[in-house]
């Protein structure tokens, strides 16, 4: 049988997962795809630990010992998603060690309703980095303009950055320039540049969503023509801009120096749309050094039926300038739809946040009234630890 991940691996494209639970790792479903499926990275959001923590049931001895101490709902959920992201570094460490800290990742995102606050920011960034305590994590922080200066200086802390929420090409240059900043500092502060990584995750399906929306309200033919298009446009020529600064003398100083390349990672790789083809966003985008973070089902939709090709990036470039030049032609307003895409990602990302504290909120009552086995609740308690390195 053909191995279509593993022809994706070997075209220059990391596969990582976009999704993390308590059940996946206990019940080894993360390991497994490790070792069967090719990945190699984990990625988390506010909306995914809103998802995994509704279902309470795999958490309940945690929930238990949180609500007799005392502790507030923030602080609670802190605890229960540092033990689950600290885990998942522990079931990727092969993954981090074969590809020399480049791969293994698993990251983990800075509370949401600081994206506007870089101190606040970087306070968090440094306070998960000590308390998951592993080499192979990342830091996730929006890409907002006030997102900018605090991932230079999380950077510059010898510290790990997934930089999230990035929709537009503008942009992206900034948050590699960050980037570029970031090391230059670590590197005066005597940091080992060989050790920090980082991936810049540029969002894709979104963007069709948004602007195929707008297509739809112009209605003319010409413009229905060009659903389905935006996205891989956007992120083709975002790969080009990657090109150009890591292929600057700028960049070369720090790679002398054992510095890894900001990778782009394509997030938002799930179809929306029925009508598209369901691994559009893998197979239109696949070029050397990317990272593309899926959904399982993506991941195995594309074992059963993706097509890899060696580059389908770099060669379109001038197909993707004609596409932007078409949308503007019809009357798409690409400057409205990246700002409309970034406001609307950090307000989806903040409700999430503020669903995912009420859901452990309300646990945290029920478990202070003292429902379940205490035996069974110890029980669980050591099992647990023992899998996630006794570092709960």
């Amino acid at each position: 049988m053909t191995d279509r991940l593993k022809e994706l691996q070997g075209a220059g494209v990391a596969i990582w997962l976009d999704d993390l639970s308590r059940v996946r790792l206990s019940s080894g479903g993360l390991d497994k795809l490790r070792r069967e499926s090719h990945v190699a990275g984990v990625t988390t959001n506010p909306t995914i630990f809103a998802k995994a923590l509704s279902d309470a049931g795999e958490y309940d001895w945690q929930l238990r010992d949180l609500a007799v101490r005392g502790v507030d709902v923030e602080e609670a959920v802190r605890m229960l998603t540092t033990y689950d992201v600290r885990w998942a570094c522990d079931v990727m460490r092969p993954s981090y060690e074969t590809s020399g800290g480049v791969d293994g990742r698993v990251s983990i995102e800075v509370d949401p309703r600081s994206a506007h606050d870089a101190a606040k920011t970087v306070a968090e960034a440094k306070a998960l980095w000590w308390l998951v305590d592993r080499p192979n994590l990342f830091i996730k922080i929006p890409a907002t303009e006030e997102g900018l200066p605090a991932i230079t200086a999380t950077l510059a802390e010898g510290i790990s950055v997934n930089v999230t929420l990035i929709f537009g090409l503008d942009r992206y240059s900034q948050v590699m320039e960050a980037f570029l900043a970031g090391l230059e500092q670590a590197q005066a502060n005597g940091h080992d540049l060989s050790k920090i990584g980082s991936v810049a995750s540029f969002f894709v399906s979104r963007v069709d969503t948004e602007v195929d929306k707008r297509l739809e309200k112009i209605g003319s033919d010409r413009a229905k023509a060009l659903r389905g298009k935006a996205a891989v446009a956007n992120a083709r020529l975002a790969y080009e801009r990657y090109g150009e600064v890591f292929s600057s003398a700028r960049w070369q100083k720090l790679a002398d120096a054992g510095a890894h390349p900001q990778r782009p990672l394509w997030a938002s790789t799930s179809t929306k749309n029925p009508d598209y083809r369901d691994v559009i966003y893998v197979e239109e985008l696949i070029a050397p050094g990317t990272v593309n973070t899926m959904p399982e089902p993506v991941i195995h939709a594309y074992a059963e039926h993706g097509e890899t090709k060696p580059d389908t990036v770099t060669v379109a470039y001038d197909d993707a300038r004609q596409v932007f030049a078409d949308l503007l032609a019809v009357g798409v307003d690409l400057s409205d739809v990246i700002a409309t895409l970034e406001r609307e990602g950090v307000e989806k990302f903040e409700a999430s946040w503020v669903e995912l504290l009420e859901g452990v909120k309300k646990s945290l009552a029920e478990a202070a009234k003292g429902s379940g086995s205490p035996h069974r609740a110890a029980g669980k308690n050591a099992q647990s630890a023992q899998q996630a390195g006794g570092n709960a």
